[in-house]
């Protein structure tokens, strides 16, 4: 059986400065944080569209520019969220290692509209996921929800025994490791490629 070994995004394989974003967002809108954060940041806007209350990027872009009240266009929204992303090399290289050992899949907290920008958001990691460059709200559930990695078991057709899932949040990999799941919160690149090794040691052991 193939392992699968499921990567966060924002500060797993990227530093991910929010309120960068947000800056340049008031550039684009006129518009200052805390009113950004009550207009969309909130349970029925950005956290909505990603457990997948959304069906497409193109529903979530007329929800996201309703509820800002200013024209933002696909093109702007994808430029900003690139903007308050840096790549982390090293992190990056332990995922091209866990393709070597298994599947690799991100799961990262994101709505429809990133889901489609993926691979033009984060081009550095577009060719090592593929096909499975992937968001929450293909799941209808957001982390630290349990039912995302019910949903992600699901859909690799996989036991939790043979999934390793790494983030930098507490209670996402809480969450992932209450099923079963061999989890990693992110402290070091050095760290994460240690803890990959030592998950396909003890599972290539299980077999044996």
């Amino acid at each position: 059986m193939t392992l699968l070994f499921l990567f966060d995004m924002d500060d797993v394989l990227y530093d991910y400065d929010w309120r960068v974003r947000m800056a340049g967002l008031t550039e684009l809108t006129g518009l200052e944080l805390a009113e950004l954060r009550r207009r969309w940041w909130h349970d029925d806007g950005e956290w909505a569209a990603e457990a997948g209350r959304f069906p497409d990027g193109a529903s979530y872009h007329r929800a996201f520019t309703t509820a800002l009240g200013v024209p933002v266009s696909t093109d702007e929204w994808v430029r900003n969220r690139r903007s308050a992303m840096r790549p982390r090399p090293e992190a990056i290289a332990a995922v091209r290692r866990a393709a070597e050992l298994g599947q690799v899949s991100l799961l990262t907290n994101n709505g429809p509209l990133m889901d489609e920008q993926l691979a033009t958001v984060a081009p550095e990691i577009a060719p090592l996921f593929g096909e499975h460059l992937r968001t929450t709200s293909r799941y209808g559930a957001r982390k630290p929800d349990p039912r995302v990695f019910e949903r992600v078991l699901s859909e690799y057709a996989v036991p939790a025994s043979e999934v390793f899932f790494v983030d930098d949040m507490a209670e996402n990999v809480a969450a992932a490791a209450s099923l079963g799941i061999t989890v990693y919160r992110y402290g070091t690149a050095e760290g994460l490629r240690a803890a990959i090794e030592e998950f396909a040691l003890l599972r290539a052991a299980a077999r044996s």
